[in-house]
């Protein structure tokens, strides 16, 4: 019986090589998969790539619009496991359509993402959090922080400097440094003081939303 697994972890915990690992492992054994990704994911283009170095051009990107049960059903039916990156950015509506994949067309599906957004919010993240009510099979992908613990939050830092608010997809328009980085509790609250302490002093950040 086919199922549906949510692996989520914190950013760097190498999500996309496991993905990328699972893809190989299928097509070694002559079975084909539809690897798919959000267009919300711009950052490089319809590619999936890892810090490493390998990478894969997706079978399809999608909007918030896409019908994936409908899409699969079309035109990626014959395949034996579909993969999904950046899941967090999928519609509640699209995780129930993947749940639709597995029990109607008996196809197994592996989600991969993020559990939590940068203020550290489930529901910043409505894929995420549809995908922990709903996936039969849920794993955590473990990473280690700066300090040598465990990761557990994704932290964004502008100019250097952690933020605890602010749009959920930030555009670079080159005038600001974005960072992303997975950091344990203890690291956060300690750069959220260093933030706070010094925000009088520094000129507020401007950053463009993204057109949604």
């Amino acid at each position: 019986m086919a199922k549906l697994y949510f692996r989520y972890g914190a950013m760097g915990c190498g999500k996309t090589m496991q993905l990328l690992q699972v893809a190989f492992n299928y097509e070694e054994r002559g079975h084909k998969v539809c690897v798919i990704k959000p267009a919300t994911d711009t950052k490089n283009g319809t590619k999936l790539l890892t810090r490493i170095g390998p990478e894969r051009e997706t079978d399809f990107c999608f909007d918030r619009n896409t019908d994936l049960f409908k899409e699969i059903s079309q035109n990626y039916a014959d395949v034996h496991c579909v993969l999904v990156d950046e899941s967090q950015f999928l519609t509640p509506v699209q995780a129930d359509q993947l749940m639709k994949v597995v029990t109607r067309l008996d196809i197994p599906v592996m989600a991969y993402g993020l559990r939590l957004n940068f203020r550290l919010e489930d529901g910043g993240f409505e894929g995420a959090t549809r995908l922990l009510q709903i996936a039969h099979d849920i794993e955590e992908i473990k990473t280690i922080c700066e300090c040598g613990r465990k990761a557990t939050y994704n932290a964004r830092f502008l100019n250097g400097k952690l933020v605890a608010d602010g749009p959920d997809v930030l555009i670079d328009d080159g005038t600001i440094d974005i960072e992303y980085r997975a950091i344990c509790p203890a690291c956060y609250e300690k750069y959220l003081e260093e933030s706070a302490s010094c925000s009088s002093e520094n000129t507020p950040v401007k950053v463009k939303k993204e057109k949604k």
